[in-house]
């Protein structure tokens, strides 16, 4: 089952509901089974959540990268357990009235607003609410990885992005989301490794958001690279709560490098919130606060040189240290020059150092995050 919106021609109001996919029949097509009721919020009733199965969806530039999908229906639209060409079912709801006092739409599910004649003309001939972007493919990943914050020692978010300099050949890429988790303080790591989006689980006692019903953070790979491009820039961060539904606000692509006091709010589509100071709005401001016990760093005073005879035969890959996304270890993040050596099939180093020389010259670490950034593909 899911939800579906459709306008309600004596209240001139949107109302839920309840449908279900047939498939007996190509195409297959909804059918619509019972009326829910008028919608008065943008955010489906509870029953319609499915914990066993859900997904995270995004989109490079555009902010609709906190979406989460729960219904099993729309999971099983998906062509594989991860990918670019997901292909969702509109979700459009009430956002209010423009001046002149016509109603205004908006669809959650690929952010921009419907009612123009185009869209009522489509409306008129097939009953169905569809938005301009409906055709629009979005990353995914299915039953996504989830990590309880609460529940663990010591956890590590990155954003992880392409090497700046290897004897190998750096293929450009979009970033990735690295993740370290242990269960005690100090202990073996229990995972250590990339993923294409994670799920953030957190007590609802720790009051991160307004909106009291948020219990997760979706982190994905165009929110974890701004909030580490706002962190290297020195560029202000918040996160701001719309004023009308809750929600958090979440800045990406241009809207993340310019801070701005008014914000749009992609889960309800109102543009009624202001923030006190301009900021580039994300919900990992919080997160990353919240559960930081250290925010500070410290550079390892360990020098590499890896110009030296005994270097001369071996494969080396080279990362700028970045700032965590969420880093909830005790001892301070290190902050300094990544390196992997190999000799032969065997990794001989594995380490972050203060000071890195190649070719006669020390590597400076600001020049390696630009590289890095400039092969990452947002």
């Amino acid at each position: 089952m899911f939800i579906e919106r459709r306008i309600n021609a004596a209240s001139g109001s949107v109302d839920l509901w309840e449908c279900r996919w047939d498939n007996s029949v190509a195409p297959a097509h909804k059918i619509y089974i019972r009326n829910i009721g008028p919608e008065h919020s943008p955010t489906p009733p509870v029953e319609f959540f499915s914990e066993k199965s859900t997904a995270i969806c995004w989109s490079y530039g555009r902010t609709l990268g906190n979406i989460a999908v729960f219904t099993d229906t729309i999971l099983g639209n998906f062509p594989a357990t991860s990918g670019c060409d997901a292909q969702l079912p509109c979700s459009i709801i009430n956002a209010g009235k423009f001046r002149n006092g016509a109603h205004r739409w908006w669809c959650t599910t690929h952010q921009t607003h419907w009612g123009n004649m185009a869209d009522q003309k489509l409306y008129a001939e097939s009953q169905v609410m569809r938005c301009a972007n409906h055709d629009q493919g979005m990353n995914y990943v299915v039953n996504p990885y989830s990590i309880d914050v609460d529940g663990n020692a010591e956890v590590g978010v990155w954003c992880s992005m392409p090497a700046a300099i290897s004897t190998e050949n750096i293929e450009s890429r979009a970033p990735k989301i690295h993740v370290h988790v242990r269960e005690v303080e100090g202990g073996r790591k229990l995972v250590d490794r990339d993923f294409l989006a994670v799920s953030m689980r957190y007590s609802p006692e720790a009051g991160l958001f307004r909106n009291e019903e948020i219990t997760h953070v979706q982190i994905t790979p165009p929110a974890a690279f701004d909030f580490v491009y706002c962190l290297e820039n020195n560029i202000t961060m918040g996160c701001v709560n719309c004023s009308h539904c809750g929600y958090p606000h979440l800045d990406l692509a241009e809207f993340a490098r310019v801070p701005h006091r008014k914000h749009f709010c992609g889960n309800c589509g109102r543009d009624s919130t202001w923030s006190k100071e301009a900021i580039a709005s994300t919900p990992l401001k919080p997160l990353y606060e919240k559960y930081a016990h250290t925010l500070t760093y410290v550079t390892p005073g360990v020098e590499l040189d890896l110009d030296l005879d005994m270097y001369k035969d071996c494969t080396y890959t080279i990362w700028a240290s970045t700032p965590a996304v969420l880093w909830t270890a005790k001892r301070p993040q290190e902050f300094g020059i990544h390196v992997h050596v190999h000799q032969g099939r065997n990794r001989i180093i594995d380490d972050t150092f203060g000071t890195v020389k190649l070719n006669g010259q020390y590597l400076s670490r600001e020049n390696l995050v630009s590289d890095m950034m400039g092969r990452t593909i947002i």
